[in-house]
């Protein structure tokens, strides 16, 4: 269960790495003055995936600070106009998570929705935890021609929250017209 759980847990999509890398040689040969943020917010990525993303658990505290730079690490890479929101009601950030068990989701609202769109791209990120129940939310649009995929990162999220939340979570997956609502809830006891 353990081999097979690390499995899953390695299977963060590449995708976004390589899309930053080229981004980054893109600013560099520009001279950009957003190059040094660039590289410092991708060398923290790659630090709590590497590092943080062994342990069982982590702070709820270190998870937001890696989606916030995940977040501004795209916001960063897209050209164009698009509306990225990341709000955030947490009674108690030393609340334990397992690592990288958000990410998934919000690459996918990226890959899916605001890659897909020429214009009038969202994503809005809501996080909440009150008492022993944490909330994550995923809300963004995308375009109806968009191809799912074959959706192996919903299937190894929905594996890993079996494996580490059993009988203590929900994941909700709702599509009306051209918006995707992806919701997690934990009972962190």
């Amino acid at each position: 269960m353990e081999a097979e759980l690390g499995l899953l847990k390695s299977k963060i999509d590449p995708h976004f790495f390589f899309n930053t890398l080229n981004n980054l040689y893109g600013l560099s040969i520009a001279k950009s003055d957003k190059t040094p943020e660039y590289i410092q917010k991708l060398a923290e990525i790659m630090r709590y995936t590497i590092y943080e993303g062994d342990k069982d658990l982590t702070l709820l505290k270190s998870e937001i600070n890696y989606l916030q730079e995940y977040i501004d690490i795209q916001k960063i890479r897209y050209q164009k106009n698009v509306d990225i929101q990341f709000k955030k009601k947490i009674s108690d950030q030393s609340t334990l998570v397992s690592p990288l068990l958000f990410i998934m989701l919000v690459e996918n609202a990226f890959k899916h929705g605001i890659e897909s769109l020429r214009e009038n791209a969202f994503v809005h990120i809501n996080l909440m935890h009150q008492n022993d129940t944490l909330t994550f939310e995923v809300i963004n649009n995308f375009e109806t021609k968009s191809e799912s995929g074959n959706r192996m990162g919903l299937k190894n999220l929905k594996k890993r929250l079996q494996y580490l939340y059993p009988n203590r979570h929900r994941l909700v997956l709702e599509s009306n017209e051209n918006v995707y609502n992806a919701k997690i809830i934990l009972t962190t006891k």
